[in-house]
Formats: C-alpha cells, sequence, structure tokens
C-alpha cells in the first residue's frame, strides 16, 4: 500500500515563500549602498571635468560598474520579494538571490583578470604615476568602500544561550503514536533546569513506568528515570546540554527511538551553528554584494601601500605588483562564491551531516529510507523528499511529526509505502 503526501504537513505552512528572515532588511542596505556609490560616482566625474582630473574622472567610472554590479543585488531582492507569490515559480523565488549571487561572482571574476591584464601590462610598460592625485582618490575610495561594507554587514547575530531566554516552539516536542494513545515527549527548560516531561494526550501517565536512555555522537550515554507530577511525568535527572542526541524511551513494553538536535539560530555564526550549516540560512546576494565592496575595498588598501612605497622610495613596479596581488585575492574570492552558489542553482546537498540527522530520524522501530532528497529553496529554507518503507500503521503525518524538529525543513513531500 502507498501513502503519499506531496504536500506540506500544518506544521510547516502551506505556502512557498521561502525568502530569507532579513530579505527586506538586506534590500533597503542594498539600495542605500547604490545610492551612495552613485553619489561618490556623480561627485567624481563632475568634480574631475571641473577640475581638468582625468584619474577623478576613472575613478567615477569605476564606482559606476561597481554600483551596477550592486543593482543586480538590488533588483533581484526586489524582483523575488514582488514574485514570492506567483505560482509559475513551483519552488517559489527564494534561489534568485542565490542566482544573483552567482552572476556578482561572474563579475567579480572579469574585474580580477582586468586588473590583472592590466596590472602585468603596466608592469612590462610603466607609465608615469600622478601621486598627487591617485594616493587622495585611493583614500576616498577606501573610505566609500568600507562605509558601503558596514551598511551590508549583518550586525544582527543573536548568541545560542539556553539558559537566557526559554525556547518555545514544535521543535522541543515529539509526539509519539503509542499503544496507549499519542504520548508526547519533550525537553522543558522554561527558566528552570531542563528535564524530560511525558505526556498522554492531557491524561495522567502514573500508571505507566518508563525510560530513557541517550545516546550522544561522542558515544556517551545516560539513562533518566521518571516521577510522577500530576499531570505529566518528569525525569529526576537534569539533561546536560548540548541537546543533541539520540533518546531511547522505554514506555511500559514498547520502545521508541527519537533524535533530538540543538536549536537552529535565525542567523548563523562563523560557519557553523549547532546542528546547521551557515549556508543554510546564508544570503547569498547580500553576501555576494559584501564581497564585491570588500573586495574592493581590499584593493584601495594595496593600491594606497604601493602608491605610498612607489612615491617614497621610487618603486613604480610597487603599484602594478599589489595589482597582481590584489587581482589574486579577488579572483579567489569569486571563486568560492561561484562553487558555492553554483552548488545550491544545481541542487546540490551541501552537507551530508543534515542529510544523516533525517535518516536517522526516520530510520527507527525498524523503518527504511528507499529514497530521500534535500536541497535548498532558499535563505534559511530547506526541501526534502523522503520515501520509506515501513511495517506499521504509520502514515505521512506521522512522520511529518517526526521530522518537525528541524525548522529549517520548510517544504516535505513524504511518500509511505507499507510493507507486511
Amino acid at each position: 500500500m502507498n501513502n503519499t503526501d506531496p504536500s506540506p504537513s500544518p506544521a510547516f505552512g502551506h505556502n512557498h515563500i521561502f525568502l530569507g528572515t532579513g530579505h527586506e532588511r538586506n534590500e533597503r542596505k542594498t539600495w542605500a549602498v547604490i545610492s551612495l556609490c552613485s553619489l561618490m560616482m556623480a561627485i567624481e566625474i563632475i568634480g574631475g571635468h571641473l577640475f581638468g582630473s582625468l584619474a577623478l574622472v576613472a575613478d567615477g567610472l569605476h564606482m559606476s560598474t561597481h554600483a551596477a554590479a550592486l543593482l543586480i543585488a538590488a533588483l533581484a531582492y526586489t524582483y523575488s520579494r514582488r514574485h514570492a507569490n506567483d505560482a509559475r515559480f513551483v519552488f517559489g523565488t527564494g534561489k534568485l538571490g542565490d542566482l544573483a549571487g552567482f552572476t556578482s561572482a561572474i563579475i567579480l571574476a572579469m574585474i580580477a583578470l582586468l586588473i590583472g591584464y592590466e596590472a602585468i601590462e603596466r608592469l612590462l610598460v610603466p607609465v608615469p604615476i600622478h601621486f598627487n592625485e591617485a594616493i587622495p582618490i585611493a583614500m576616498v575610495g577606501l573610505i566609500v568602500n568600507l562605509a558601503s561594507a558596514w551598511l551590508l554587514s549583518d550586525t544582527h547575530h543573536p548568541g545560542h544561550d539556553h539558559h537566557g531566554h526559554p525556547h518555545h516552539g514544535h521543535e522541543d516536542i515529539r509526539y509519539i503514536p503509542a499503544a496507549s494513545g499519542t504520548v508526547a515527549l519533550e525537553i522543558f527548560e522554561d527558566r528552570v533546569v531542563p528535564r524530560f516531561r511525558l505526556r498522554l494526550n492531557g491524561m495522567e501517565l502514573q500508571h505507566h513506568k518508563a525510560t530513557i536512555e541517550t545516546l550522544r555522537p561522542d558515544g556517551e550515554r545516560q539513562v533518566f528515570t521518571f516521577m510522577d507530577q500530576g499531570a505529566y511525568l518528569e525525569s529526576r535527572e537534569p539533561i546536560p546540554e548540548p541537546h543533541e542526541f539520540e533518546a531511547i524511551l522505554q514506555l511500559d513494553a514498547e520502545e521508541y527511538r527519537l533524535v533530538f538536535t540543538e536549536h537552529d539560530p535565525q542567523v548563523p555564526d562563523a560557519d557553523r551553528t549547532a546542528g546547521q550549516p551557515a549556508h543554510t540560512h546564508r544570503d547569498n546576494n547580500i553576501y555576494a554584494a559584501y564581497i564585491h565592496v570588500l573586495a574592493d575595498a581590499s584593493v584601495s588598501v594595496l593600491v594606497i601601500i604601493g602608491l605610498v612605497l612607489a612615491r617614497t622610495f621610487a618603486w613604480n613596479w610597487m603599484d602594478p605588483l599589489v595589482g597582481i596581488i590584489g587581482a589574486l585575492v579577488i579572483a579567489n574570492w569569486a571563486s568560492g562564491l561561484l562553487r558555492h552558489t553554483g552548488s545550491i542553482l544545481l541542487d546540490m546537498n551541501l552537507d551530508q551531516q543534515m542529510l544523516e540527522k533525517v535518516r536517522r530520524t526516520i530510520e527507527t522501530d525498524g523503518d527504511r529510507l528507499t529514497d530521500l532528497h534535500l536541497w535548498r529553496l532558499g535563505p534559511g529554507h530547506m526541501g526534502a523528499i523522503v520515501s520509506v518503507i515501513t511495517q506499521k500503521a504509520h502514515d505521512a503525518t506521522y512522520y511529518h511529526n517526526r521530522l518537525s524538529q528541524f525548522s529549517w525543513l520548510s517544504h516535505v513531500t513524504i511518500e509511505v509505502q507499507q510493507h507486511n
């Protein structure tokens, strides 16, 4: 018997809006940086014509290409927001930012090639340098790029403090279809030391015998016993941090295996948060724009150093040399961005550990996965297609409930095959 549920469960919602949590904020930031760059471009071009400075006009034209590249990011934000409910986009417009990031990476690579070509040409055929004009222009460009980088940087990085605020939501609770009814197992930590709590459809569980054994990734095991609290059973032993383990619940004569993972913060820090990779949440559109201005700022720093050394020691070769170094730095950043965004656009699974966590969550009580696909729909949103064979009377809703612990799973399609 086949039981297929092609639509998300109520826990996941039924819309197909897979935009990042900071989409509109990042959109405003990008337009603000474009305004800043456009203003600087106009000042430099007009000032260059008024004062007869070719270098100032050239830098203004360079700033125009800078603004044009950022315009791709801004338009991607605006378009994806306005068409978020367009049914023609089967899985929403969340990946449009990754497409914009991929395009920005190509532009960065082209800029690196142009800088490298011009630097090598000037190294072979030196040209006179107007230090008194070039150095101030490079410094002004650095200030504008630093201001742009500051505007594009994400200053909202919430910590992951388990005791600084209570945890709520479906990721703390597991629903188990036991013989006596649906049992709710949760980690309760609202302003108290974390402990397991067991409830049976709001009824008392004092006539049932329960124990839990946890198995952590490092192999450490711990057994929890329960005491009667009237409306629920509560573990005598507190749950140590982190809350990432497999829990084996022994309820009367039945055994159930459940997987608990750490809560996923809205914005990851560094390259990985507890239980969730950064690329799940990272907005590649704003990241690409940030890398663009950061690359420009890095080149400005190198140019200033090269010009100062060239003027001080008459090392005119320093200017093209730092240009080559800058081109290599930009090419390296562009290459990394191309690989990452390209992988997302091709629906590659970027993290095997995420796949294994989903697999372990499904493959309990003798159930077996026959097919599993996991891919990114947008910043903070993943899609999954799951096919499972079971010998028990489990339907698709049962597996939706099991997967509800993963808040980043936003669209799940489950096929259940009954095998007797």
